[in-house]
């Protein structure tokens, strides 16, 4: 028997063969149906997507291009603010630490006395012309902060005052120059965000702590030196409060 004869009888004794008959001359399809392993189901699954089928795929897209549009932008937010908290916060460190230095480096003037303090109230004349009782105290080397018009001098005295709308300013003005007693003080802005100054004394007799506005009087009529100052900071919705130390007159230096 030779091999087509063969594979003849192999075909007859198939139950396909006997429902379909032989497929010899003729094309071969699989027909198990129209599920994904039939020829005809693969020939329908690549028509391709609908007009429906895109518009609902766009749509998603779409979807999620805007809720990750709004989630960036929050976050961008929530950055900035937390960053402007961060740089008021760095501002009021500098400005506290600045007024600290300055504060310990204060020593008393060539001509004082024994019980003269390194830093107490002292009438200033503002550029303006108008005087004012300000806490002031003497720095031997000068301040860098100071920008002078031409060399730098020492023995500067400094005095602190607060403006509205203007800031922390710093009023100044050496013993070297030549109209020094009369002579209206420089002025220089130390920061734009203090909107307040306040003066702390300690009440020994009650043993507690007295805040105010301006500097107090004693009973003779004297000025008497706050033991702490307190700055208020404000910029937009943010506020903070420094406390600053005023060191006694102890730890004043003679300005030889």
């Amino acid at each position: 028997m030779t091999s087509s004869a063969k594979a003849l009888a192999r075909h007859a004794q198939c139950p396909a063969s006997r429902n379909h008959g032989p497929t010899f001359g003729r094309p071969f399809h699989w027909t198990l149906g129209l599920g994904p392993w039939s020829f005809r189901g693969a020939k329908h699954r690549g028509r391709g997507f609908t007009l429906l089928e895109i518009l609902v795929a766009l749509a998603l897209v779409a979807l999620v291009l805007v809720s990750l549009n709004t989630f960036v932008f929050s976050m961008g937010e929530l950055w900035g603010r937390n960053n402007d908290l961060r740089l008021f916060e760095q501002h009021v460190r500098a400005v506290t630490r600045f007024l600290e230095g300055e504060l310990r480096s204060a020593g008393l003037p060539p001509s004082a006395s024994g019980t003269d303090a390194t830093i107490a109230p002292r009438e200033v004349r503002a550029q303006n012309g108008a005087t004012d009782n300000l806490l002031t105290f003497e720095l031997r080397e000068g301040s860098r902060l100071i920008a002078w018009p031409e060399r730098s001098l020492p023995e500067v005295v400094c005095s602190l005052a607060v403006r509205p709308n203007e800031g922390l300013v710093l009023l100044w003005r050496s013993r070297l120059e030549k109209e020094f007693p009369d002579m209206p003080a420089h002025e220089t802005l130390i920061s734009p965000l203090v909107t307040a100054i306040a003066y702390d004394y300690y009440d020994p007799d009650f043993r507690r702590w007295e805040t105010e506005t301006t500097l107090r009087k004693a009973a003779q009529g004297k000025m008497e030196t706050p033991a702490r100052l307190r700055l208020t900071f404000t910029y937009q919705k943010l506020k903070q409060e420094s406390l600053l130390i005023v060191p006694v007159a102890a730890e004043g230096l003679p300005a030889n």
